[in-house]
């Protein structure tokens, strides 16, 4: 059980790992999460599902190393295990017909966007993606999105590939050349995603986006990943993770997300510094 099949790079600091976790495989629906945990003094990670095979029992995620926890899994290899995955954690998307819908991935919110739309064609809805990164080297899943999406945008914020601008600009495109957009679904950066949601509002397009608050034990019993939503005190863990994008309080979301900026460093360079010589899993 958590034993890591496989392991590959899909670019720099972006990691795909396939685990053996049948039960979260036959469960997981798009738009979950798991929360893992390596060793017994470990961080809690949240962590999206990029996919799950419930025939083969296994879970797909994708993660970017941003600090000490992420670079201790990135050092894991194929064959070993994960002490905990709890999950599927969280409220799945709602997939219905709406008609056409925008789904938006920047960075590492694309291969969390994948399963959000393909169950949404898989519904009958026609499916435009926008995906964006920095850079065209940083830029992960295009065949992928291509593959369950009626039309795929590409930007990168420096032009190195596709569209040079923002997510947005390609959003605010479809939208002043009149296409009809029933719902837009964001899964990115809180800025990337409060941008969206800003786009969208004077059109009242109905704009769902996915948070990522400081979480710790995924069931509600903490309160730790509480955001506020239309002016009330929400838990992404079990109230979301989706949330309408027009309700979040943005603001005092990336207030809480910084909390932590200076002890996260802190245990990098710690980290860092114990590995020298060299660092195993």
């Amino acid at each position: 059980m958590n034993e890591i099949l496989e392991k590959k790079s899909l670019a720099q600091g972006i990691t795909l790992i396939k685990i053996k976790n049948e039960l979260i495989a036959r469960k997981a629906l798009p738009g979950q999460f798991v929360v893992i945990r390596l060793k017994e003094e470990s961080e809690r990670i949240p962590l999206t599902l990029q996919d799950y095979d419930p025939q083969r029992g296994i879970i797909n995620i994708v993660f970017q190393i941003v600090g000490k926890s992420t670079k201790e899994l990135d050092l894991l290899k194929e064959g070993d295990t994960i002490m905990d995955v709890v999950g599927p954690l969280g409220k799945p998307t709602e997939i219905e017909k709406f008609g056409t819908v925008v789904c938006i991935g920047g960075g590492v919110g694309t291969p969390e966007i994948y399963p959000v739309a393909r169950g949404l064609r898989e519904s009958g809805n026609y499916v435009v993606s926008i995906i964006g990164a920095r850079s065209r080297d940083l830029l992960i899943m295009e065949e992928e999105m291509k593959a369950v999406s009626d039309e795929l945008h590409v930007t990168t914020d420096d032009g190195s590939y596709g569209r040079k601008g923002f997510v947005t600009d390609a959003l605010k495109e479809l939208i002043d050349k009149g296409k009809k957009i029933d719902r837009v679904f964001a899964v990115g950066p809180v800025v990337m995603m409060r941008a969206v949601s800003e786009t969208t509002r004077p059109y009242k397009i109905k704009t769902l986006v996915s948070l990522n608050p400081i979480m710790l034990d995924g069931t509600g019993m903490c309160g730790v990943c509480r955001v506020e939503v239309g002016g009330e005190t929400k838990f992404a863990c079990v109230d979301g993770p989706e949330f309408d994008g027009h309700l979040v309080n943005y603001d005092l979301l990336l207030k809480r997300l910084n909390t932590y900026l200076k002890q996260e460093k802190e245990s990098m360079e710690l980290f860092e510094r114990s590995c020298k010589g060299g660092c195993h899993g």
